[in-house]
């Protein structure tokens, strides 16, 4: 049978490569080592948090299914940050990882047009650098116009407790040889990469009175902006949150020769924003104690996942330290925690749609790109799976702006800058983080989600109710009057505001910075759905901010739109400087403004490959 894609591996990213396609209408296979796996969760228990909680919406926004499966198996949510500017706020949900895959499985198996597939793929069949196809390890060939990658962590993966090495891949499965081997044959950039997970402790032997509790929030807060995919099991489930001690870090230092990390073992690079505990131990020397969150796994399971508490340590030097911790001193190990190893690709071996340079119709997504987390994961696998099937359909790769989502973001960081370990994405990253906030997700990228057909007519009529509606809201609040009055003066005092002396416009009172929405909504007795207050307040207070990032981000479209010809020979460009030139035939830009944003290449060497290629335009 002839598919026309097949996506190999089950894990965020192919989940929500596999879906985007059958959604609409392609010819789909999923390929998995275990079926039962699909969407699983081998680390932290939850989805999202700061910058990834917002790629989550984005991921909802434009069609995907991330957001919509951690609102159904959530046991708790929270909003991260709710005391800050609304551009660092973000959900993080803590998931019941045992129905999580579940939910996804069976979300898989009612999707028309996809099949699932259990078993491994040994190499793919490629002809004249195009890819036409997989061979399975028993010699079966399948066929599909096109192959998406998103293998994760599985290629030529190693787990290491101490000296102790075990080939395998996350939670026991199997991993997988043949395709590294191929694509490093291929002319790819094959790297060594490293990650862990904390150990797991059975809930029951934990005294979480000498730990302080971390409940979730009460409003009910939702990654999805659609309705029908609320919570199955009605419960808020607490974390609790303890700390590691000055014996905890003498164990430490007196063990590094015996962690695959210090003892020389590992050869991959370990990610610098999730470090293992003997890395932060070693790091911050000064610091006398790290935050331990005991988080739990499932409402299945009586486990709890250590977080914060990753190491490579050998079994009886991890018994030692965990003991330590309070209110684990007499606990009962359900699994030790581990480093593991796999093989990854280069992204500057990608062009910007994710299809690789090297092979024609191959698309790569997910920690086969240098990243780390289940959200980076999954847009990775939404996008790949977005320009997969435009491809088909004869249409243009759908690129989206650092302006325009995270998502774009973090692929134009890894086609343009690459990276060296595995790539976590931080509101930091985002020169506009103000306009990528987790509230206008939906008003930024439904549209395209509309446009590639994965939102439904539906789904964009009420899209443009809302744009409407907040047009109006404002319009409401610019022409409405908080009238003077005892029941105000009484309330602004209430709430540490300063009384008005004279009737004021709803709008200019929303400025102050003590002064909320509901206020407002309560002065005036309104009946306005909260997600439309929320847009006119942030448009009321932070206008100004706005503005200038508009501005400056029309600049970087400006850039953005000069393209640079596929055929450019760099040779030919006078005046530019040598390791320029290095750069800008290894990463192949396809604007100037990302030529501009390649590590080593200055200003003005930008400044003389605009005027090269208006000189090319012209000709």
């Amino acid at each position: 049978m002839m598919f026309d894609v097949i996506v190999v591996g089950g894990g965020h990213a192919g989940c929500e490569a596999a879906l985007s396609l059958a959604k609409r209408k392609f010819n789909t296979l999923l390929i998995s080592g275990n079926l039962d796996k699909l969407g699983s969760m081998p680390c932290n228990p939850s989805i999202g948090g700061p910058a990834k909680g917002i790629v989550v919406r984005e991921i909802d926004a434009l069609g995907g299914y991330q957001g919509k499966n951690a609102d159904l198996c959530q046991i708790q949510m929270k909003m991260l940050n709710s005391s800050k500017g609304p551009a660092v706020r973000a959900l993080r949900s803590q998931d019941d990882k045992v129905l999580y895959s579940k939910q996804m499985r069976k979300h898989l198996e009612s999707t028309e047009n996809l099949t699932l597939k259990e078993g491994y793929v040994e190499t793919l069949l490629i002809n004249n650098n195009t890819v036409y196809g997989i061979k399975m390890p028993n010699g079966e060939e399948i066929l599909s116009k096109i192959v998406i990658l998103t293998t994760g962590t599985y290629l030529n993966s190693k787990i290491f407790r101490g000296h102790v090495i075990t080939n395998s891949g996350p939670e026991g499965q199997a991993t997988s040889f043949g395709i590294s081997k191929q694509l490093a044959d291929l002319g790819f950039d094959v790297r060594r990469l490293k990650t862990g997970t904390p150990p797991r402790i059975k809930a029951s032997t934990i005294d979480f009175t000498k730990s302080s509790l971390e409940p979730g929030d009460t409003y009910p807060y939702r990654f999805s902006f659609d309705d029908g995919y609320e919570q199955i099991q009605k419960v808020s489930v607490p974390c609790h949150l303890t700390y590691t001690n000055k014996e905890i870090h003498e164990i430490i230092m007196n063990h590094l020769d015996d962690s695959a990390m210090y003892g020389g073992i590992l050869e991959g690079v370990g990610p610098r924003y999730c470090p293992s505990i003997e890395t932060k131990v070693v790091r911050f020397a000064d610091k006398e104690r790290h935050q331990i969150f005991l988080e739990p796994e499932s409402l299945e399971w009586d486990q709890i996942y250590v977080q914060g508490f990753s190491t490579s340590m050998p079994v009886e030097v991890q018994d030692k330290m965990i003991r330590l911790i309070p209110g684990l001193e007499n606990c009962e190990i359900a699994e030790y925690a581990y480093a593991i190893e796999y093989d990854s690709i280069n992204p500057l071996n990608l062009w910007p749609s994710l299809e690789t340079k090297l092979v024609e119709n191959l698309y790569c997504a997910g920690q086969i790109n240098g990243t780390s987390g289940y959200e980076e994961a999954a847009c990775q696998g939404l996008m790949a799976g977005i320009n997969a099937g435009l491809k088909l359909q004869g249409r243009e790769p759908l690129v989206l702006r650092r302006d325009e989502a995270y998502i774009g973001v973090l692929i134009d960081d890894l086609v343009t800058k690459g990276t060296e370990e595995p790539y976590r994405l931080l509101t930091s990253r985002a020169e506009y983080r103000l306009l990528l906030r987790h509230d206008n997700a939906d008003l930024r990228l439904r549209e395209y989600g509309y446009q590639v057909g994965l939102i439904s007519e539906e789904q964009h009529n009420r899209l443009i109710k809302k744009i409407e509606d907040i047009k109006t809201t404002t319009n409401l609040f610019k022409t409405t009057n908080v009238l003077l009055g005892e029941r105000t003066n009484n309330y602004l005092e209430k709430i540490g505001s300063s009384k008005i002396v004279e009737s004021v416009k709803s709008y200019e009172l929303l400025k102050r910075p003590e002064i909320s929405y509901n206020d407002i909504k309560y002065l005036l007795n309104l009946d306005i759905a909260d997600e439309i207050l929320e847009q006119v307040e942030i448009e009321a207070k932070y206008s100004g901010y706005i503005n200038k990032a508009n501005q400056q981000a029309e600049k970087l479209r400006a850039m953005d739109l000069k393209i640079i010809p596929d055929n450019i020979d760099y040779s030919k460009v006078d005046n530019i400087a040598l390791e320029a030139r290095e750069k800008l035939e290894q990463v192949r830009p396809q604007t100037i403004g990302q030529a501009s944003r390649i590590s080593g290449v200055n200003p003005a060497d930008i400044a003389v490959l605009s005027v090269y290629v208006e000189t090319l335009r012209r000709k």
